[in-house]
């Protein structure tokens, strides 16, 4: 095995060598490489029409640059405790580092979309096992008492990936290719591998089980069944072959990956963790709070580009603000998770999410688009809030022993739940709206005196505009129907920001219960 792999060098040498500046240095190198492999997930959104045009292939099949990168990222936060106790925090820096760039490079050079998926699949992969791995060099280099302080600087760097993701990818290709969003992490990679040779620590676990493979698989089947068939169900419809054979098969491998860890035998998830009434109770807001979380940075943006007409990369600007409020607010709100009791926080910043969100369930096309910024803003000041307490209050309920487990699984929670709650909403917001079609369109008839106007009116103006007489009527029809489908997706997507409110008032329970269970 490499030396880089074996060489024994602890936080404690590492601040007897470099000093104070250290915790600084390898916060640095370890958010780097954080930072650049989460943006990884939100760059590609913006270029989803380009890949489209390259490639020849629709929107069911070019999602898949989205889902693979999901579901590989869900199910590898698992992979993070097993590679750190074969390699050592280093040795699996410095892995991932690499196949993250294996993954961009083979996106990048892909001459078909078969070889651009097997690139995000590998992107995805490295993201989910450096996420769990940072936040805990991150949380074991701050003293006890600065530890939800920590933590929020860990967040801090996440959630601004994702937030900045879109403006990088719309300016790389307004001004280049949308192959640039890969080239580009490549020289930050690079860099953040660098400082990790020399900072991130390198004691491989003594506790080195074999891994387990078996539940790897059957998580990684399920998940991918479960949330295809989510996405695709409207579509294929809900009762046919394919769409129950997905579920039957998500259920089923799902059900025998929980019965294999409950084995005496090396596990995927130590559940052993959920024995502390602490963790599971965090475990359990962690995955409400993903759904809510996930859907939110979705939807707004979404949202902004199909019912207000804005361009990605204006769009995306309308994210940004908020983005920089969090880089300023993650500091001050993670020193309060180091003093203030964990449920008010969650609480409070649940509390802040519902606010910001509640009033978009009555956005249209005409609502402002700096209200629509003003919102998001306080929706991230709650996300702002609430995850510095998540993560501080999980790793600080498990022994010294069980860090890096814990870390994996709680981002696993929150991820799983953020991913198959997102394409759940996605579904919902779709079905509201073909519902609200339907209605609508029922609604127009002869003796609908509005309706009867306004195809008059507008016929009137495709005259004046100089179209033939014949095709007048057809074209006010048209219009008409444009107009019904434009309002049932603002009535769908006023539907879906209601759930989102659910999901985080639903948070507030468990949130509640947390405060009854004592240290």
């Amino acid at each position: 095995m490499p030396a880089i792999f074996t060489t024994n060098e602890s936080i404690s040498d590492l601040f007897a060598r470099f000093g104070p500046s250290y915790r600084v240095l390898v916060m640095i190198a370890g958010m780097t490489a954080s930072f650049t492999m989460v943006m990884s997930s939100t760059i590609v959104n913006v270029a989803t029409p380009d890949v489209m045009g390259a490639f020849g292939i629709g929107l069911d099949q070019a999602q898949l640059m989205a889902t693979a990168f999901n579901i590989t990222m869900v199910t590898s936060q698992l992979l993070s405790a097993w590679l750190v106790a074969a390699l050592g925090q280093r040795g699996a820096f410095m892995l991932m580092a690499v196949v993250f760039a294996v993954g961009s490079i083979t996106a990048a050079v892909s001459q078909d979309f078969s070889m651009l998926v097997v690139g995000r699949i590998l992107q995805g992969s490295a993201s989910g096992v450096i996420q769990p791995l940072v936040m805990v060099v991150a949380f074991e280099v701050f003293p006890a008492s600065r530890r939800g302080y920590a933590m929020a600087l860990y967040s801090m760097g996440v959630f601004m990936a994702v937030a900045v993701g879109p403006i990088f990818g719309g300016i790389f290709i307004d001004l280049f290719h949308w192959r640039y969003i890969f080239w580009a992490p490549l020289p930050v990679i690079a860099i953040a591998a660098a400082m990790g040779w020399v900072f991130i620590p390198s004691v491989p676990s003594t506790d080195r089980r074999p891994f387990d493979w078996p539940g790897y698989l059957l998580l990684l089947v399920s998940v991918y069944c479960l949330i295809t068939g989510i996405t695709n169900g409207a579509r294929e419809g809900w009762t046919s072959g394919y769409i129950v054979t997905l579920f039957t098969t998500g259920i089923i491998t799902g059900a025998l990956m929980v019965a294999t860890q409950l084995r005496d035998r090396a596990a995927l998830i130590d559940v052993t963790l959920f024995r502390n009434r602490r963790f599971a109770m965090v475990a359990i807001i962690a995955f409400v709070f993903g759904i809510g979380n996930f859907g939110v940075g979705y939807a707004v943006p979404v949202f902004t580009q199909l019912i207000q007409g804005l361009t990605p990369l204006d769009a995306a600007l309308v994210m940004l603000p908020s983005a920089l409020l969090i880089v300023t607010t993650l500091p001050l709100t993670g020193r309060l998770a180091d003093t203030v009791p964990a449920h008010w926080g969650i609480i409070a910043g649940l509390c802040l999410f519902a606010a910001g969100t509640a009033p978009m369930a009555g956005a249209d096309v005409n609502t402002p688009v700096f209200t629509i910024m003003a919102l998001f803003i306080v929706s991230r000041m709650g996300m702002s809030f609430t995850n510095p307490f998540i993560m501080n209050t999980a790793l600080q309920a498990l022994p010294q022993d069980k860090l890096s487990a814990g870390g994996g699984t709680i981002n696993f929670c929150r991820q799983l739940g953020g991913s198959l709650g997102l394409a759940a909403w996605v579904v919902f917001v779709e079905t509201r709206t073909q519902m609200h079609s339907e209605a609508l369109t029922a609604t127009q008839s002869a003796g609908n005196e509005t309706t009867r106007t306004l195809v008059q009116e507008v016929e009137r103006l495709l005259g004046e505009a100089g179209l033939p007489a014949e095709q007048q009527a057809s074209g006010a029809l048209f219009y008409l129907g444009e107009v019904i489908q434009a309002q049932a997706s603002t009535l769908g997507f006023q539907d879906g920001f209601l759930l989102l409110v659910a999901f985080f008032l639903a948070a507030m329970i468990p949130a509640w219960l947390l405060g009854r269970i004592r240290p």
